[in-house]
């Protein structure tokens, strides 16, 4: 399909998109949907030592993050009734500290308190978002010079862990720098990414999951996966957090060629993609393999492809990079386009967790939202939350 006949599409895939964000509202304004659906519907999130529901988790931060980009397409009011006693519940959980030791802080309060800041200009939520990316930058290793991705500080197992996903949630740090006025959150994110990108991508543009390092010292141990085919295979939602990561942290970073690096690891990424666009959960399956694609992966790799363009000055790589990420949005919006009264969800068609058969062909909050953004940015203009 070429790039002129997938703009009438987006329209009505867009309404759809909101018309079964509306259908889940009543369910889930007091409370938080699982990582997933189940059998194509989600149920309130259940993590042990939680209540039904509760705000906990990595994940939570993408469906109230859903509410405040339907907010701001729309002015509708329903979206905010929703999303406010959700951002109350991220104040209480960064005040007590629940369920935050890891890095994925830019995930839970970028997409929602930071971004309600933006929108409404409440300043509990800026105070929420601020003590998110404190937590962020004491997870800092100075020896290492990285901020560990999981686990408490001084955890035998998970120190001097980083993953490829943590350039999504680096963000979180510049924004509270531009907020403060304080350096040291920039320069954290500068080193983290100066440090780690040597290891976790590859010359040829493919990504490991995960780096070890000596927590002290920063010495460089080995690679490893945890969600991906094996150690040395390419995790597919792991290249599109970093196609997308990279090019988010080049805005505010721009003497480091991350821009560069984002864009080889998406032709690493779009040289391996089946015909229909849609990528397998590992970029290193064989297309007739039968195993799942990943929807998710490919709705966070469509907003990279999208910001790549965006910042590139007019021209053939700028039409190229645009042009692939209509592509793959088409593909998404005619082939995981879900449906009530069969799906909840936006997409489906997502994988969480293949290996360990979690979330496998299902909704994911995390593909949902970046699907939304995805058709946002192109039918609106609307700038990324993360931006």
């Amino acid at each position: 399909m070429n790039a002129p006949d997938i703009a009438p599409l987006l329209a009505p895939a867009l309404d759809q998109a909101l018309l079964q964000l509306d259908h889940q509202l009543e369910r889930f304004s007091d409370c938080f949907p699982g990582d997933t659906s189940i059998g194509g519907r989600y149920q309130p999130r259940a993590l042990p030592g939680f209540a039904a529901g509760a705000n906990a988790g990595w994940t939570s931060g993408f469906w109230t993050g859903q509410l405040l980009l339907a907010y701001a397409l729309t002015d509708a009011p329903r979206y905010i009734d929703a999303a406010l006693p959700q951002l109350a519940s991220f104040e209480q959980r960064q005040r007590d500290g629940i369920d935050l030791e890891h890095h994925d802080l830019g995930f839970l309060y970028l997409l929602t308190s930071a971004a309600a800041d933006r929108l409404l200009n409440l300043p509990d939520a800026r105070a929420a978002a601020m003590g998110a990316a404190d937590r962020l930058l004491a997870r800092f290793l100075p020896g290492a010079g990285v901020i560990q991705s999981w686990g408490a500080i001084g955890d035998q197992e998970q120190g001097g862990r980083v993953i490829i996903d943590g350039a999504m949630n680096l963000p979180l740090l510049h924004w509270a720098s531009r907020i403060s006025g304080r350096a040291e959150y920039r320069t954290v994110a500068r080193s983290h990414l100066a440090r780690s990108l040597p290891h976790l991508v590859r010359p040829d543009g493919a990504s490991y999951h995960t780096f070890h390092f000596d927590p002290a010292t920063g010495a460089p141990r080995h690679a490893s996966t945890h969600q991906g085919l094996n150690h040395d295979s390419c995790w597919a939602r792991g290249q599109a957090w970093g196609i997308y990561g990279l090019a988010l942290n080049h805005r505010h970073l721009p003497d480091m060629g991350l821009l560069e690096q984002a864009m080889r690891m998406a032709d690493y990424y779009l040289a391996r993609l089946p015909q229909d666009s849609l990528c397998l959960w590992d970029l290193n399956l064989d297309h007739a393999s039968g195993e799942p694609r990943d929807s998710s992966a490919t709705a966070i790799a469509v907003c990279g492809l999208l910001d790549i363009a965006e910042q590139l000055p007019d021209g053939t790589a700028r039409q190229h990079y645009h042009a692939q990420a209509l592509r793959q949005l088409a593909a998404l919006t005619e082939h995981c386009c879900a449906r009530q009264p069969q799906h909840d969800g936006l997409i489906t068609q997502g994988v969480y967790h293949r290996l360990a058969r979690i979330g496998v062909s299902e909704a994911t909050l995390w593909g949902d939202y970046y699907y939304l953004e995805a058709l946002a940015r192109v039918q609106h203009k609307l700038a990324p939350f993360g931006a």
